[in-house]
């Protein structure tokens, strides 16, 4: 016998079971966006820590000549006081870009900054950290060693007697190693003309009466050199790590230590513990090579997670950049600074609160100094030397001989928080310029560089690019594997109508075995055969590049990977979609354009894959450009791609219309 609930409640139960649904649902979805924002939360907290460029006492990288700590070592004599010792200053000059074919100015802009700028300052030594030439034809696609831009470079060094008043030490950059077989090629015109000639990693001492300072030179440039863009990212192997590693262990005996090279720390491939482990022992490295991005980041500074500073400079080619360095009492201070405009201002003490390093530098020093000191250069006669600290002048700084000024200070005065200098320098041609800096005496208080900043140099970004290749390649093949062998999904919603367009796509051999023969050629087959270095002949991967039985590990390759799969490989299998879809539904190429309320919108998805296939094709013009008609003609992923592409399109278009036979089989053509 069964008991039978009253009319009222069955109908109450009714309408409690919806409810109960919904709050289920509900319930469900406010897990599911817990889950998702802990998630974000995690990862948010994990990036930021990763970046954080502030000083953290854990990270600190103590000298071994330090007895018990840079404490004890701030706190030994000498201090900064009001002569001129115990301190010298240099520069550095990148990415010169002396060129044939651009910018006839550049050569007698860079001859004068050799005579009278080089005058004026009297550096004890000069860094041009790589790409002394342009080495690219006139139309800046191709890439080639001219003999008469390393000529016009070895002219002015002569012309100029730079070398005779200073000590010009130059490194190759990528463009100098572009199109070069090996270092005993004939086109290898840096051992020619060069002022160092002295090729792969070396390690400078400079003497002073005050001590040793250390120049580390980290040299990633590749050698087989390919033509570019391939050479974009330096790659430093076991055996250079292990050299560089001999060359750090020296440094500890100096009082400082400087890394220099061309490539910034983010675009070199390196193997474990990896470059920036290296040179942990260093104040800074200084580099060149992204030319401020185009304007977008005119400053490019960082820290790395032991202390090292990297300090990007902005470039000679279309800049006129250059930077002063000093160390003054075993303390770094710099200035990016550009040609021509005079007066240059450096501040020496109190240092720029947001580049100290207290796990090499002795701080304490500024605590204990006496005198605040300004390095002002000129080509005409310094007038007066205006300082204020929070607003508040303080004087006129003193000439102390050549271009040191001083001014008598008490630094108890400013022992907590952050303060502001201000230093404004006149000369006798009613020029001016004014420096200003924030300062700190507090150790643990070292501002923290822009997130963009160090993202851009403490990334490694050719992991990154393997990472995104990997993860797109596998998204592209892995829905191409799927819809072939799902089901049909019925519905009318945009979703089901995009799954719809997919399983078009892969249920028809034509277009399932192209795409995917396409997408695993572009994984694991070769892009292209050719004369990656002229006479030598190669062959390019995702992986990496081979050139002659030389190998180079992949590096701007997946960057270029990543590329091609968002703006070809996946946008084609879109469009394909998308046109077996009209086709399904009884539509032809021209018919699809007479629905009504959609011809813009068809238009535009046409005009946007126009554009892709114009991309392609001139992808292929800059194949043929770079590498030759070899390689234009053997590009299973350029050239043959784009061939194929257009076969695609007009098969979906023009062959027999897809048919779905079932809400459980297969699709087919009719």
């Amino acid at each position: 016998m069964h008991f039978l609930w009253p009319r009222w409640q069955r109908q109450k139960r009714r309408r409690q079971r919806p409810l109960s649904r919904y709050y289920r649902r509900m319930l469900k979805l406010f897990g599911a966006l817990v889950i998702l924002g802990l998630a974000l939360a995690c990862i948010t907290s994990w990036v930021l820590d990763s970046y954080d460029t502030a000083w953290h006492p854990k990270r600190s990288v103590q000298h071994p000549t330090a007895g018990d700590g840079d404490e004890s070592k701030g706190s030994s004599p000498p201090f900064p006081g009001g002569e001129l010792n115990n301190i010298f200053w240099f520069i550095q000059v990148s990415d010169i870009h002396i060129s044939r074919f651009h910018d006839p100015r550049r050569i007698p802009d860079f001859e004068k900054f050799c005579t009278d700028t080089i005058e004026v300052m009297k550096p004890a030594l000069v860094l041009a950290t790589g790409d002394l030439t342009d080495a690219k034809t006139e139309s800046k696609v191709g890439s080639l060693q001219h003999e008469v831009e390393w000529q016009a470079y070895h002219n002015v060094l002569k012309r100029s007697r730079v070398m005779e008043r200073t000590r010009w030490i130059d490194i190759r950059g990528n463009h100098d190693a572009f199109n070069i077989m090996s270092l005993d090629s004939i086109n290898n015109y840096y051992r020619k003309y060069s002022a160092n000639q002295k090729v792969g990693s070396f390690h400078y001492v400079h003497k002073t009466p005050f001590g040793n300072y250390s120049f580390v030179c980290a040299d990633a440039t590749l050698m087989p050199g390919p033509k570019r863009p391939y050479n974009f990212f330096g790659i430093l192997n076991q055996t250079q790590m292990d050299l560089l590693d001999t060359f750090r262990a020296e440094s500890l005996k100096s009082n400082q230590s400087i890394w220099f090279g061309h490539y910034t720390t983010s675009t070199v491939v390196s193997p474990s513990p990896g470059v920036r482990e290296m040179m942990r022992s260093a104040v800074a490295y200084l580099c060149g090579h992204l030319h401020t991005l185009g304007g977008l980041m005119p400053v490019l500074h960082s820290r790395h997670p032991q202390g090292t500073l990297e300090l990007e400079l902005g470039d000679w080619m279309d800049n006129r950049r250059y930077r002063v360095l000093a160390f003054d009492h075993d303390l770094l201070s710099f200035s990016d600074l550009k040609f021509e405009q005079w007066p240059a201002v450096l501040i020496t003490n109190p240092k720029d609160a947001q580049y100290l390093h207290p796990g090499v530098e002795p701080l304490g020093r500024i605590r204990r100094s006496t005198h605040i000191r300004i390095l002002a250069f000129s080509e005409a006669q310094i007038t007066a030397v205006h300082v204020s600290v929070d607003g508040e002048p303080l004087g006129k700084g003193l000439s102390a001989g050549g271009p040191l000024y001083v001014l008598l200070w008490d630094p108890s005065l400013y022992l907590t928080g952050l303060h502001t200098i201000r230093v404004k320098v006149e000369d006798s041609a009613g020029r001016s310029s004014v420096r200003e800096q924030h300062f700190t005496l507090e150790e643990d208080l070292t501002p923290s560089f822009g997130f963009v900043q160090s993202f851009i140099l403490l990334t490694d970004h050719y992991i990154l690019g393997r990472v995104a290749f990997i993860f797109m390649m596998l998204l592209n093949v892995g829905v191409l594997l799927a819809f072939r062998f799902l089901r049909v999904p019925s519905g009318r919603g945009l979703t089901s109508q995009a799954c719809m367009s997919l399983h078009l796509v892969s249920k028809m051999d034509t277009f399932y075995y192209s795409l995917l023969l396409f997408n695993l050629c572009t994984a694991l087959g070769p892009w292209f055969i050719g004369e990656l270095i002229d006479g030598h002949s190669g062959a390019c991967f995702a992986f990496g590049v081979f050139i002659d039985g030389h190998f180079l590990e992949g590096s701007l390759t997946y960057v270029v990977g990543v590329v091609q799969l968002l703006f070809f490989n996946m946008p084609l299998t879109s469009y394909l979609c998308w046109s077996l879809h009209h086709r399904c539904r009884g539509n032809t190429f021209r018919s699809h354009f007479l629905r009504p309320g959609c011809r813009w919108r068809t238009l535009a998805v046409h005009f946007f894959m126009l554009l892709l296939l114009t991309w392609q094709a001139h992808s292929c013009y800059f194949l043929l450009e770079t590498y030759g008609p070899m390689a234009f003609f053997l590009s299973p992923v350029r050239t043959w791609a784009l061939g194929l592409s257009l076969l695609l399109v007009y098969r979906a278009w023009t062959g027999p219309a897809p048919l779905v036979r079932d809400n459980s089989k297969s699709v087919c053509p009719s």
